[in-house]
């Protein structure tokens, strides 16, 4: 099991600590529903330096990402990020991930923990025809992210970068916490609002003691990954495994906004033919209508009891005070508004698919 350069640290704050994509990470402080209050209402910190990085580098680097990514990463300019994901050669998808521009030749991918070796592997398949310049440096970098409405104010104290001025998806590489250059990214998976701080691992927990110390009065608390969850399902945002995986097209899990088929990349062709077709399957989010909580692998019911597919996330919503999920069924089956049931151990459930996200943010 590895450790994040903070493991001792969230342990002397009383973290339950789990394993979880190969890494010892903390689960919850003092409890999922007042760290996830606290991130829609205030601002809270994650410790998420379980995700990988790479950089892909050189007069190659962009045609390297644009034959492997789904999105038209040829449409990013320094200081910009873009939302993406890896296509297999048999419809799925390897990763999501995320781009960001760092110089003209210079991109740094972020990919999930549980895949970093798997996207490593997939992308240097193609780069051995093409021959950019490839980094892991997944093992040497750190990751914070800062979330909620308060990010900002509690930020700027930090830093002399403008925090207002970096909008959604850009980023900045300047000087945070007394470390010169790190990057500041207009990012999260929370829906909150804030950014995400990547910096190497002998300087995090500086960052880390700095972001506590200029939060304290805005209410900041560190985070554990079991909201990380209930706030990234409440936004509707894929989780990798869950709703995503080698066996999901991006068509049917709701991604087409990030499939761009004015490019070639990795199965392009058969994935034009879906689009064109219909997918079969779609990634629907839904909402109890009755008491209950919905967990991945229950069944997905129409009104007359048929199974129509399964739930892929689910959680009873923090912010809502219902059971919410997303799962998959077939397509007839996927207009906001259906009435379907989810089958919760012996008892069929009433719910509606409704339109995402489920929390709107005021």
């Amino acid at each position: 099991m590895k450790n994040t350069a903070l493991t001792r640290t969230h342990e002397a704050l009383g973290a339950k600590m789990v394993p979880f994509a190969g890494y010892n990470m903390p689960v919850s402080y003092e409890g999922v529903n007042s760290e996830h209050e606290t991130v829609r209402k205030a601002v809270g910190v994650f410790d998420v330096s379980h995700m990988g990085e790479f950089l892909i580098e050189g007069p190659k680097a962009l045609e390297l990402i644009q034959k492997v990514t789904s999105n038209d990463a040829s449409k990013l300019t320094v200081g910009k990020a873009q939302y993406s994901c890896l296509t297999n050669e048999t419809g799925g998808i390897v990763d999501d991930l995320i781009i960001y521009r760092v110089k003209d030749e210079t991109y740094l991918l972020v990919v999930n923990a549980s895949n970093i070796d798997k996207d490593w592997e997939h992308i240097s398949k193609y780069n051995a025809s093409i021959g950019a310049d490839m980094r892991n440096i997944s093992e040497d970098y750190s990751l914070l992210a800062i979330q909620g409405p308060k990010a900002i104010e509690a930020m700027q104290s930090i830093t002399s970068v403008d925090l207002s001025a970096i909008k959604f998806y850009n980023f900045v590489v300047g000087d945070f916490a007394g470390i010169e250059h790190v990057i500041i990214s207009a990012t999260g998976y929370t829906g909150s609002g804030g950014f995400e701080i990547y910096c190497k691992n002998s300087e995090v927990q500086q960052v880390w003691d700095k972001v506590l110390e200029a939060g304290a009065d805005f209410g900041i608390k560190p985070i554990g990954l079991a909201a990380r969850d209930t706030l990234r399902l409440e936004m509707g945002y894929c989780l990798y495994g869950n709703d995503i995986d080698d066996t999901t097209s991006p068509l049917e899990a709701g991604l087409g906004w990030i499939t761009k088929f004015s490019k070639d990349f990795v199965n392009s062709e058969a994935l034009a033919k879906q689009k064109e077709e219909g997918p079969k399957r779609k990634l629907i989010a839904f909402q109890l209508e009755e008491r209950g909580i919905p967990r991945q692998g229950y069944p997905i019911l129409d009104t007359e009891g048929n199974e129509i597919g399964k739930v892929t996330s689910g959680t009873m919503s923090p912010s809502l005070s219902k059971g919410i999920g997303l799962g998959y069924v077939t397509t007839e089956f996927s207009k906001v508004d259906t009435p379907i049931h989810i089958q919760i151990r012996k008892n069929s459930v009433l719910a509606t698919v409704v339109k995402l996200p489920f929390y709107k943010n005021n």
